[in-house]
């Protein structure tokens, strides 16, 4: 496993439209469908990562405490599943239940999706204002496997926050770490 940071899109790029099955259920997505009406969380995750494994928790609870007031959650994975199986549709859906998210967990076959977003990582995530214009890409928090720090998705939080709140978001964003998005 490679650690491999965000490569941090410029802040204020709007966010790249795409349409994807959801493999929680079958349906194509589109950003227009799933976006919130306050902001929306667009994370680049896959099953097999030991860093995504480590925050589905708390992915799980970030949509549960954040999608009521107005925040839209999406999941991508975009994966070569022929070299890594554990994260093909099937087990992205039995991922989904098990971790009982309430958000869409979209596979990017082609990967265009994850290009179109410079997604380096497993965890990625992105934050988009309600115009759809990126107010904060980074980590979820400073928690990494076993570095004992705990999961509290703190980053993420300030950043729901302020967008709920019309307070500043802050500029010095750190980047995530995680296993490099494992392309074909």
């Amino acid at each position: 496993m490679a650690l491999t940071p965000s490569n941090m899109l410029a802040l204020g790029t709007k966010a790249p439209n795409f349409k994807l099955s959801n493999t929680v259920d079958n349906t194509m997505v589109s950003l227009n469908e799933a976006k919130g009406i306050k902001g929306t969380v667009i994370m680049f995750i896959c099953n097999h990562c030991p860093f995504v494994k480590h925050v589905n928790a708390e992915l799980s609870q970030l949509a549960k405490d954040y999608n009521s007031k107005g925040i839209g959650f999406i999941a991508i994975s975009s994966n070569d599943v022929d070299n890594y199986p554990e994260d093909a549709p099937d087990k992205m859906r039995q991922n989904a239940i098990d971790n009982d998210f309430k958000f869409p967990y979209l596979y990017d076959v082609s990967q265009h999706v994850a290009k179109d977003y410079d997604a380096a990582c497993t965890p990625d995530f992105y934050v988009f204002d309600k115009n759809l214009h990126l107010v904060y890409r980074g980590q979820l928090d400073d928690s990494r496997p076993n570095n004992g720090i705990p999961v509290t998705g703190a980053d993420i939080r300030a950043v729901l926050e302020g967008l709920l709140n019309n307070t500043v978001i802050p500029k010095d964003q750190k980047p995530s770490i995680g296993c490099n998005i494992k392309w074909k």
